[in-house]
């Protein structure tokens, strides 16, 4: 990361040791330069980044409601225009504010044309206000508001598609990525706000304080993800597949047992059924972007 990227989204601000959203920002700055206005929704990184009065952001920053990022950074576009000013407009917002409560102005966004980027960084949860299910919350997660226990093994619903959501809008431009490999990170973000038109990107953002793992272990976990096939890098370009990383997979329970949110999986006694489950979610993953690298047999 360069140093010119550090100081578009300064250190100091109050976010958990190994957040991903935290990382994902700076990576996000270091794609778009300083010719960039953000509109930020509420949520995590909008909490620990700008404290009033304090900020990290030595960008122009917009903050909106939970639900109105999009319509907000439409606005902004539209003052642009009118200016015959040069900047690009990203719209961040976490999943929440995402795939749930921004969904509509989002929605409305993209059916305009508006010609802005909007980033959602996923850490699979309302994190900010208590650990909440979203629509993004991995099936069998226990959170506050699907708690795993006798009568349940957690959240019952798969994630929400939001990126294959989007492309169905018409989108130009739509990418998967994770903090966990930062230069695809960048590279996808580049792409995106340089597409004429709305573009959307989604970047897997592991929460420890959320998911229940050491801060010190962030790449680590976004990593495994990936190598389970729970979640993938691809981008689609005019709704068409174009790239997608390729893993030799490995058993999700490798990815399941490091967090405390998948527990109840494995103790008191181990849930094979769920975790069976949650496997052929994979596998379906895998059939459906081609994921699997196939190893040539020893003769």
């Amino acid at each position: 990361m360069t140093g010119e990227a550090c100081d578009l989204f300064s250190c100091g601000h109050r976010a958990c040791g190994g957040c991903g959203a935290a990382m994902a920002s700076r990576l996000i700055l270091e794609a778009t330069g300083d010719n960039v206005i953000v509109c930020s929704a509420t949520g995590c990184l909008e909490v620990f980044s700008t404290p009033y009065p304090e900020t990290s952001w030595n960008v122009p920053w917009v903050h909106s409601l939970f639900e109105n990022n999009s319509a907000v950074a439409s606005g902004v576009v539209a003052s642009l225009k009118k200016q015959a000013r040069t900047e690009k407009v990203v719209a961040i917002g976490g999943d929440g504010a995402t795939l749930d409560i921004g969904m509509g102005c989002i929605s409305g966004a993209f059916e305009r044309g508006t010609d802005f980027t909007y980033i959602c960084y996923d850490n699979e949860a309302y994190m900010n206000t208590g650990i909440q299910r979203s629509g993004s919350t991995p099936y069998d997660a226990s959170t506050t508001t699907s708690p795993a226990g006798k009568c349940s093994f957690g959240n019952k619903r798969p994630k929400k598609d939001m990126p294959r959501i989007m492309a169905a809008h018409g989108a130009p431009y739509v990418a998967t990525t994770s903090i966990a490999f930062p230069a695809d990170l960048v590279e996808k973000v580049k792409r995106a706000v340089e597409t004429e038109g709305p573009s959307y990107v989604q970047v897997h953002a592991p929460c420890c304080t959320g998911w229940g793992f050491e801060g010190a272990q962030t790449m680590a976990i976004g990593k495994m993800a990936i190598e389970t096939g729970l979640w993938v890098n691809y981008e689609m370009v005019d709704g068409e597949l174009k790239k997608v990383k390729k893993v030799v997979r490995k058993p999700v329970d490798e990815y399941l047992k490091m967090q405390k949110r998948f527990r109840h999986l494995f103790k008191p006694k181990r849930a094979d059924e769920e975790i069976a489950k949650i496997q052929a979610m994979a596998d379906k993953n895998a059939a459906l972007y081609g994921i699997d690298i196939q190893l040539k047999k020893k003769e």
